[in-house]
């Protein structure tokens, strides 16, 4: 799918309302954010903060209540829903806590599924999928079932899905959710290593440490943006702020 120039993700002054009984809740309140191609930024909150909300747009999982969708050049308002699933399909890798692979198939016919959905023949399906497999380091389980798995490995598998279109942006959600801290680590630096390689990744968490691993850290508060610092700005300031906990009261 072709792209304009500038930002790879423009938003401005975007809101998310849903109607609640006589009344409305503002999930997201007058976001404007920009992302860069080749950029890792991490969405970082608190649960009921609308970094959910954000991602949901930002993978047109959903549209906005009002403002501006930039995705790639294109305004996402002007999109019918076979543009949006061409888009999500295409443009979009999408990762999640959850997984979300099919029990029953193998992990290569996991992987192969949005190529399946776009129509391409089997021949060269296999093949983007073992060169996605590769990429994660888990072609030597193509065989293998989820049930066979570790939840590091089915977090590989999910992520060699999102690879294997070649998307503009790996939307990652809480992809760490479900994994024991050495497993998570483990996922994080495959993320650091896609980003390396010139993919966009946009990484959604609730866990400083997590989004420390990411370029840029976007805090989200309340529906709206709090802070948008680079992570190096941001762990330094958290440093300062332990070392001004730690100082003895002044006599």
């Amino acid at each position: 799918m072709s792209e304009g120039g500038g930002p790879l993700i423009r938003m401005e002054d975007v809101w998310k309302t849903y109607a609640m009984g006589s009344g409305e809740v503002h999930a997201l309140r007058g976001v404007n954010l920009t992302v860069e191609r080749g950029e890792y930024v991490a969405i970082m909150g608190p649960s009921g903060s609308g970094k959910s909300t954000l991602m949901n747009l930002i993978g047109c999982l959903d549209t906005a209540t009002r403002g501006e969708y930039i995705l790639g050049g294109r305004r996402v308002r002007d999109l019918d829903d076979d543009q949006l699933a061409a888009i999500r399909n295409q443009m979009i890798g999408f990762v999640f806590q959850t997984f979300n692979l099919l029990a029953r198939a193998s992990a290569l016919r996991n992987v192969e599924l949005p190529l399946v959905y776009a129509g391409q023949p089997a021949e060269q399906r296999r093949a983007a999928a073992i060169r996605a497999l590769e990429e994660v380091e888990l072609s030597q389980r193509a065989t293998h079932k989820p049930s066979e798995l570790s939840g590091g490995q089915r977090q590989r598998v999910a992520i060699a899905r999102a690879l294997v279109t070649r998307p503009s942006i790996l939307l990652a959600d809480e992809p760490t959710g479900n994994l024991d801290s050495v497993t998570s680590a483990e996922i994080l630096d495959l993320f650091a290593r896609l980003h390396a390689e010139g993919n966009t990744v946009v990484l959604v968490t609730h866990e400083r440490e997590i989004a420390l691993r990411a370029q840029r850290i976007v805090t989200i508060h309340d529906g709206g943006i709090s802070s948008d610092l680079p992570a190096e700005r941001a762990a330094a300031l958290d440093r300062a702020a332990m070392h001004a906990e730690s100082r003895p009261p002044a006599a």
